[in-house]
């Protein structure tokens, strides 16, 4: 993040600005997606999607990467932090006082945040979900409320809560992706995120997935089960995507963008033959570069003309 975005936004402070730096490093490091739409936003806009998408990828990787530590006990601190910081509306933590920072500033639902914490303790003891319904409540927390932590930062030109439908559904359809793109590194976790009574439907259960992730195989159950599971997403993505007009101009390419790009993952996962066991689908960086390069001009133009 240059010194320029943290100015344009107003952060001051060497410990703040320390503090959203690394929340922008969490999110260039894992999230290349995002991080390369975000670029389309103002500088002044940016530092806040950083400090929210570094929270959750910091929280995330407790979760995932508890590096020998019981990661129950630690996520419950994290939690009674988050709820006392937020109530304050300062922090000194490494991580958190960009994010306090920024629900401060853009008055955001402190609920917004219980919920994702809830969803990220099921990850502890939940590894599959018996059907859609399930699925649905972790996704709530994992998911929508990041759209709709977002909202208020990307700014809207109707009401929130006409917008808050579709930002709440483009974080799901961007989850299911994930789920879709990850299945191979979650089967290792143990866990399994496609509903497991949709999966039998296609004769598929964990031990096939284990055996196709064993011997690098996509089985062709697995092959008929990916394409449904693919055409799911993409209508999740038809519901999401006429809440792009709602929002503010300015915010508009940035999240196409980045709605453009997520979908290439199914589209690469289609070329791949619908193997999602041996490979990890990522849109090549030259194709991520065709997409946002002729949508930047344009932002620019967006940016003068609101700034006039």
């Amino acid at each position: 993040m240059s010194p320029g975005e943290l100015d344009a936004a107003g952060i001051e402070g060497t410990a703040l600005r320390r503090s959203y730096l690394r929340c922008r490093a969490l999110h260039a490091r894992f999230g290349r997606t995002y991080f390369l739409a975000t670029r389309l936003l103002r500088p002044e806009q940016r530092p806040a999607v950083h400090a929210l998408y570094g929270f959750a990828r910091w929280v995330d990787d407790i979760v995932d990467e508890p590096g020998g530590e019981d990661p129950a006990p630690r996520l419950d601190r994290v939690a009674d932090r988050v709820a006392a910081d937020l109530h304050a509306t300062h922090s000194t933590h490494a991580v958190l006082a960009a994010l306090v920072d920024t629900v401060r500033r853009y008055g955001i639902d402190h609920r917004l945040f219980t919920d994702f914490l809830t969803s990220m303790r099921m990850d502890l003891t939940v590894t599959e979900y018996p059907s859609d319904r399930e699925l649905a409540g972790y996704i709530r927390g994992s998911a929508e409320v990041i759209g709709l932590q977002l909202l208020p930062v990307l700014g809207t030109v109707v009401a929130d809560d006409v917008a808050a439908e579709h930002a709440a559904a483009l974080g799901a359809a961007f989850q299911l992706t994930n789920f879709l793109r990850d299945v191979g590194q979650d089967l290792d976790r143990g866990r399994i995120y496609l509903p497991m009574d949709e999966l039998a439907t296609f004769g598929v259960d964990r031990e096939l997935l284990r055996w196709c992730r064993r011997t690098g195989r996509t089985e062709p159950r697995l092959r008929r089960a990916v394409a449904h599971f693919i055409a799911r997403n993409r209508a999740v993505y038809r519901r999401a995507l006429p809440g792009i007009p709602m929002l503010a101009p300015v915010a508009r390419p940035c999240v196409t963008t980045a709605a453009v790009l997520y979908q290439g993952i199914l589209s690469e996962i289609e070329a791949a033959d619908f193997d999602v066991v041996s490979r990890r689908a990522v849109v090549p960086r030259r194709r991520r570069l065709a997409v946002v390069v002729p949508t930047l001009a344009h932002s620019i133009a967006l940016r003068m003309t609101a700034a006039r």
